[in-house]
């Protein structure tokens, strides 16, 4: 029992994890660039990965015209993909336009990480999941949602999108049939007998 070194439950060094970068609101993109530029001038590609800002597409309709931006998710966030070294922590901390990591408690803690599933989660609504979901239902079947504000509500699918992961719901609300943007995940098929 002497001498017996207590190892770490998560070796965060040689572990690749998601972190969540706080930014002064607005400078999402630009801390963004800021990271990537340091990533090649000092040389720790094996260190940071990808560096995300989360956006999704909006329709805005200006002039009667239909017109698509990016809307941020996430607000003075930026996602980092690191292994979390002292150097790799030191360099994002340190870019201009990072205020610190959300997950770290301060007095030179390191940052917690992302759960994967959340991670997953945002990245399947951006469409750059990498898994994907099997299911069994298609368009024109019946499905209940299990989550989020239609919890319990049957309708049928009247489009998806194996890109993004999410199908387009036709639900009753108010006595119309309105369409909703429901996650594969978030729905299951209705066996119709």
């Amino acid at each position: 029992m002497e001498n017996e070194v207590q190892k770490p439950l998560i070796d965060d060094e040689t572990e690749k994890r998601w972190y969540v970068v706080n930014t002064y609101s607005g400078h999402e993109n630009r801390v963004k660039d800021n990271l990537e530029k340091r990533v090649e001038s000092m040389g720790i590609q094996d260190y940071l990965f990808r560096i995300i800002v989360a956006e999704e597409p909006e329709i805005e309709i200006k002039n009667g015209k239909q017109i698509e931006k990016m809307r941020n998710m996430f607000p003075g966030y930026v996602f980092v993909e690191m292994r979390m070294t002292d150097d790799a922590w030191y360099v994002v901390r340190n870019t201009p336009g990072v205020t610190g990591f959300i997950g770290s408690s301060g007095g030179g803690a390191k940052p917690f990480p992302v759960s994967p599933d959340e991670m997953e989660s945002i990245l399947r609504r951006m469409g750059q999941s990498d898994k994907k979901v099997v299911v069994d239902f298609g368009v024109g079947d019946t499905v209940k949602i299990l989550t989020g504000p239609f919890i319990g509500m049957e309708g049928k699918i009247s489009a998806m999108n194996d890109q993004t992961q999410v199908a387009s719901v036709l639900t009753t609300l108010f006595g119309r049939e309105t369409p909703t943007d429901i996650n594969y995940n978030d729905l299951q098929k209705v066996d119709m007998e």
